[in-house]
């Protein structure tokens, strides 16, 4: 299993058309697809390592089924 940073996880909301929300102490990602509205909070820590269970969490949050389809979007599909 790899590892992935924030600044990764933040390339890949991008490129699920996420929007950034700002919030003191945090940012919000969110994107309304049809009635659902995916919400994924991250930390500022940007070039640090997410730890396994909140990675895991966080691609949840953002409606993405594992980390295979995770690496995928980052390479660009």
């Amino acid at each position: 299993m790899a590892t992935y940073t924030y600044d990764d996880f933040r390339r890949v909301l991008e490129r699920l058309s996420f929007q950034l929300v700002r919030q003191p102490g945090h940012e919000t990602w969110r994107k309304v697809q049809g009635n659902v509205v995916y919400r994924v909070t991250l930390s500022h820590q940007h070039g640090r390592d997410i730890p396994r269970p909140l990675f895991r969490k966080m691609l949840k949050q953002a409606g993405i089924e594992d980390e295979e389809e995770f690496a995928l979007i980052l390479r660009g599909r």
